[in-house]
Order: C-alpha cells, then structure tokens, then sequence
C-alpha cells in the first residue's frame, strides 16, 4: 500500500545523542513519532520520548520493537576509541538490531546507518564518491564498514550515510586548536560538515524515500573541501590569533575530497554549504 504524506510515521533513534535530538527536531513537525533509545536517562523532550536500552544486549530492544517503528536510525557514538570500542557501538548494534527484527518479525521501511567517510583512505588528494574503493587501514573505518555490510547483507530496505569530519555547537575541537595555538598546517584536504546539516540529510533522505526510490548510499559533507591549513588560517584570522600551526600536531590520516552530488542530486539542500558559514555562526556564539 502506497505511503500518504497523512500516514503518522513512528521513527526509532538508536544512540539517540547531540544528532539524534537534531533529527527528530526536524522530522516532528513532518509528523513523527519519535523514541529515541539510550543507555543513561534523559528527560523527554516535547519531541522526543527516551527509552532506556543497551542496545547490544540480547533481547534488550525486543519491547520496543513491539512499537512497530517504520524507520530505525542506528547513530551510534563508541564509549571509547578502541577496536573494542567500536566493534561494541557499531558492530555489535547492528548485530543485535538484526537479530531481533527477525526474532520479532518486524518489517521496518527503512533502516538508516550513520557511518563514516572514515572508510576511505585515498592519500592522493583525489576526488572520492561512492563508488570509490573502501579499504580502511584504521580499527575505526574497519569496524564500520563491518557494520555496513551487516546492514547491507541484511535484506532490509536500508540506507548507509557516511558524514564527513562533524562540527557545530559542542564540537569545537578545531577552534580549541586554533585558540591554544597548536593546530596542524597540513595541506591534506579535511572535509567537513555541521552537526546541523547531517541530521538535515538523515532527515530528507527518510522523508524523500516515502515518495521516491534512494540509493543505498549516500556521502554527507558540505561543498568546500579545503587543506587543513586553510581551514585554519581563516580561522585564525577570525579569532585574531596570529600564529595557530604547531609542527608537532599529527596530519589528517587521509588526504581525499568528498564529492556530495548524489545527496545534491537528491533535492537535499544544505543550511551551512562550506566552513566558513558553519564556523563563522559558531564563533559569533562563542563571543569572537
């Protein structure tokens, strides 16, 4: 039966964080439904309700489940930066997802995995798309792209999102680089996107496939890739900070741009199109 705009739609976020409460701000007013899972509590918002789970246990979902949830949104964030880490957040999640839609025959319409352009490693400076090669050399990448294929082996409809580097209000590790004076002048291309506009593409891809067929994958990052040292120059000169570079600070392990015209294609427009624009709201909040 054919999907109506008028058809109430429940949406479950696992690993419902700082991108999760974005995405059901902007799906609600569409008329959503919205749970949102966690492991600590957290007061529900006029949004969003929270249930408490540890999703990577056996059965722990299984209840909310019953709900019958038409999209699940696995954006999950690792309790630490270890291969155990994120094997536990990302693998392990899918996993046990998996495996209790089938153990509780539930027919979602839609699964969304929040990924990672960590999964490329081109060194080249080269244009990278979806169709480019994956072969990640750090436990990171590798762990996420094991959970990709758990979901895209999976036989559920599904739709893989790889965001680029995300900022926005919270993730100010590159301006605190900047202000201490100890940022990398590396020209490896950084490729970057706001918190903002990544829940802005989680959200228009569910609300584009009630009407339209979507690719199974997607790359999430603005319009502006940029070298490393660009990015902070203008940074530096926004904050009046004179000399930002530190030689002792650690390269960009990857040097690639992020080609985003399937997302483009897709009718998806960005609030935030480059660094500048995102970065240049944030440091206004941040008094500079």
């Amino acid at each position: 039966m054919a999907i109506t705009q008028n058809d109430p739609q429940k949406l479950l976020i696992l690993g419902c964080g700082d991108i999760g409460q974005r995405l059901a701000q902007q799906l609600a007013p569409r008329g959503y439904r919205i749970v949102g899972v966690r492991r600590s509590p957290q007061a529900d918002l006029p949004h969003l309700q929270y249930q408490i789970a540890d999703v990577t246990r056996a059965g722990a979902i299984d209840h909310i489940l019953a709900q019958h949830p038409d999209v699940i949104v696995i954006s999950m964030t690792p309790d630490e930066r270890s291969d155990a880490g994120y094997a536990l957040a990302y693998v392990h999640t899918c996993r046990q997802l998996l495996v209790a839609l089938e153990r509780t025959r539930q027919q979602p319409r839609l699964l969304v995995f929040v990924s990672s352009t960590g999964v490329y490693t081109q060194q080249d400076g080269s244009w990278v798309d979806e169709s480019s090669p994956t072969e990640p050399t750090h436990f990171s990448g590798r762990r996420l792209l094991e959970a990709e294929q758990l979901i895209s082996q999976s036989g559920f409809p599904h739709c893989i999102v790889r965001p680029s580097g995300i900022y926005g209000p919270g993730r100010y590790r590159l301006i605190e680089q900047v202000r201490q004076q100890q940022a990398s002048p590396s020209q490896h291309f950084t490729n970057r996107i706001h918190a903002e506009d990544v829940a802005g593409a989680i959200s228009h891809l569910v609300e584009y496939s009630r009407h339209h067929p979507i690719a199974t994958l997607y790359l999430a990052s603005d319009m502006a890739p940029a070298p490393m040292a660009d990015v902070v120059h203008w940074l530096a000169g926004q904050m009046e900070i004179r000399d930002p570079f530190s030689v002792n600070t650690s390269h960009e392990r990857s040097n690639k741009r992020i080609n985003n015209q399937r997302l483009l294609n897709s009718g998806f427009k960005f609030r935030y199109p480059d660094y500048r624009q995102g970065y240049a709201e944030l440091l206004h909040n941040l008094g500079f």
